[in-house]
């Protein structure tokens, strides 16, 4: 994979530098795209701008983030464990760097109002080698049809096709994605981090504040033709389309005051979803809430710190079955260098595989940040998150994590940034044991601080 990937980016400079050499060719000149530095901040939809098309334009982007950590995590198990258990505890996190992580973005504007945009994750938590996170080609002319053609609808509307970062709720223009961390104030994603890149559709219509799309996805993170073959009684075989949608206003009331308010859709009739559980980059929180080699009640047990397979500590995933449908709700509000931002996200699904049964889970999460100094270089921000519900066990108390953050953060320049977070997270109601083994998350609980140092441009 890295070698094939070496080899394409080598005949893209080749064919760059010859084409720009011969004037073929521009480098940047990219149409109605959300910018990768400062810029980008609370851009949460397409926008078209006055960006002259001059002919063929490349695109070359890259982000870079990396933390040190400094975590500790606690719970409530007891020191002796009920025999033949024995040697149980929590891994000890040192203070210490954190796998640095990449992206690229390769993108080109191919027409007026046409553009293509290859995302490339080159390291990760997940994935140590480089690998393709998603693409897609935006159309915000009509033009290669007829000139003019729906001139007065593509105006206001933008099509995107390809298998793309989906645009469920705007939570997710706030997170960090991989290396791409400039857009968050804070280290952490929400507890339940709603991201997902499946193929399909979403059609834009923005018109004088107000916001809409519509789109629909094939289900599938991973694309093949094989069979589905039912692996438990009444497992679903067949695999339905993925409905998504939003719809909302945004205004700049005055020079001080933006007022944004969204409510969005994601609904899948006959699958699991990938909503809570695509996002193979992995998260902000390395090891935390992982235990040690012990002795177990069927004998030994391995440590389960490994970030690379246990790439999801600190998020919850609902892990729903057969079906699923998600709401989230996003209020914004900025006013001068003051912003406010919230979540309220109600997710449904079935039980689990082979069982329809509705199970719920709620979020709810709020943020303040105070951008000051010159440009809004500066900003101070705390932030609130708590998630509750039922796990697959549907005679299981509501287990409940809420989490708290604040953060400190200074853009040296539009396309770097320095933050530093003290982080608090806890675990309640969640069962002692876990197939007859110690929960980890029983009474658990990790805070510290982690700072981290992003790139993007």
């Amino acid at each position: 994979m890295n070698t094939i990937f070496k080899k394409i980016i080598l005949l893209f400079t080749l064919l760059v530098i010859g084409n720009v050499a011969n004037a073929q060719l521009t480098l940047g000149q990219i149409q109605n795209q959300i910018p990768r530095d400062q810029n980008g901040i609370n851009q949460f939809d397409v926008k078209k701008d006055s960006v002259e098309f001059k002919g063929l334009s490349v695109d070359l982007g890259a982000a870079f983030a990396l933390q040190f950590q400094a975590i500790d995590q606690f719970n409530d198990q007891p020191a002796t464990q009920t025999a033949p258990i024995s040697g149980y505890r929590l891994n000890n996190l040192s203070n210490n760097l954190n796998l640095p992580t990449a992206n690229m973005t390769i993108g080109a504007q191919l027409a007026d109002g046409v553009r293509v945009n290859l995302d490339l994750y080159l390291a990760s938590r997940h994935h140590h080698e480089t690998w393709v996170k998603g693409g897609y080609l935006q159309i915000d002319k009509l033009d290669f049809i007829k000139e003019g053609f729906a001139s007065d609808i593509m105006k206001y509307a933008t099509i995107k096709i390809g298998q793309m970062e989906n645009n469920y709720g705007d939570a997710h223009f706030r997170r960090s994605d991989n290396g791409n961390a400039l857009m968050n104030p804070f280290v952490g994603n929400n507890i339940m981090d709603a991201f997902t890149t499946e193929p399909g559709i979403e059609v834009y219509y923005n018109r004088s504040g107000f916001v809409s799309m519509l789109g629909v996805t094939n289900s599938k993170l991973n694309q093949d033709v094989k069979e589905i073959k039912a692996g438990t009684p009444g497992q679903n075989t067949t695999i339905s389309p993925t409905i998504l949608a939003k719809v909302g206003f945004d205004k700049q009331l005055s020079d001080d005051l933006r007022v944004r308010l969204t409510g969005s859709l994601y609904h899948v009739s006959n699958s699991s979803g990938n909503l809570y559980a695509s996002d193979r980059a992995g998260s902000r929180f390395y090891g935390v809430m992982t235990h040690d080699d012990y002795t177990g009640i069927a004998g030994p047990v391995s440590s389960n710190f490994d970030p690379t397979s246990n790439k999801d500590t600190g998020r919850f995933n609902p892990g729903f079955g057969n079906w699923a449908t998600s709401f989230m709700v996003n209020p914004f509000v900025k006013y001068g260098g003051l912003e406010l931002f919230g979540t309220l996200e109600f997710a449904s699904g079935g039980n689990k595989r082979g069982d329809d049964a509705t199970r719920k889970v709620n979020q709810y999460a709020g943020d303040v940040v105070y951008r000051f100094g010159n440009k809004e270089n500066l900003y101070i921000g705390a932030k609130y998150n708590t998630v509750s519900g039922k796990l697959s066990n549907a005679d299981a108390n509501k287990i409940n994590i809420n989490r708290f953050e604040s953060s400190l953060g200074w853009f040296m320049t539009k396309n770097i940034l320095t933050k530093l977070e003290y982080v608090n997270q806890n675990y309640k109601d969640f069962n002692i044991t876990s197939g007859g083994n110690p929960n980890d998350l029983y009474g658990g609980k990790f805070k510290g601080l982690v700072f981290e140092a992003v790139i993007s441009f």
